[in-house]
């Protein structure tokens, strides 16, 4: 009876023995050997793909001019002449079609263009000032448009590009009620003289124009 049951116990060990061996082996090669993802195996030697990234969007550019405007008094103009700080500044073209800077004094602006009076503003600058002047002119403020006759607020206003006889009349705070509503005067002037059109209220006008608005006849 000893015997035996030595023999069993025994038996019992070693089996106890051998499973717990098996359990060991069998988490040793679930540590070191992780199973393949499904990612891997479907994408196995294939190269890797390029990711791709939003560019940055692109700073707005300033609002573009009428490079073809004519200057005239009352433009109010922003002259930079690079790396000449006490230079660039706002200028005003006053009553006699001038502005007057530093170092050069009065510069004829009146009928020029942005980029003409720039030119000649380099030239005069070039003249024993500064060796190789750098000037760019842009229109800071147009000169004011009139409005005249029956609105509701007649006089002087500033002036906003692409305006219409009917938005200035808007501005001005409306026809007044003896208004004839259906054709307005414009008088424009420039470099080729004075000229008056009877038009629409849609007509555009331009900076410096005067529009009158008669009064019905009924």
């Amino acid at each position: 009876m000893r015997v035996a049951r030595a023999f069993r116990l025994s038996i019992t060990a070693a089996m106890t023995a051998l499973a717990l061996s098996g359990c060991m082996r069998r988490t040793a090669s679930v540590a070191g050997s992780p199973q393949p993802s499904l990612d891997s195996i479907a994408y196995a030697g294939l190269p890797a793909m390029p990711v791709a990234y939003a560019a940055p969007a692109p700073a707005p550019l300033p609002a573009p001019y009428d490079a073809s405007y004519h200057l005239d008094a009352g433009d109010k103009l922003r002259v930079v002449v690079y790396g000449q700080e006490g230079l660039t500044n706002t200028y005003s073209i006053s009553a006699g079609g001038t502005i007057t800077m530093p170092l050069i004094g009065a510069v004829p602006a009146r009928g020029r263009t942005p980029q003409g009076l720039a030119a000649d503003i380099a030239a005069r600058l070039r003249n024993g000032f500064i060796r190789e002047p750098s000037v760019a002119v842009e229109i800071e403020a147009y000169r004011p448009f009139f409005i005249l006759g029956e609105v509701q607020a007649p006089g002087q206003y500033p002036y906003v590009p692409n305006m219409t006889a009917e938005s200035a009349v808007a501005i001005a705070g409306g026809f007044s009620p003896r208004a004839r509503k259906d054709l307005v005067t414009i008088t424009h002037t420039d470099a080729a003289g004075t000229s008056r059109t009877v038009a629409p209220p849609g007509t555009p006008i331009g900076p410096g124009d005067t529009v009158l608005v008669g009064e019905r006849w009924f």
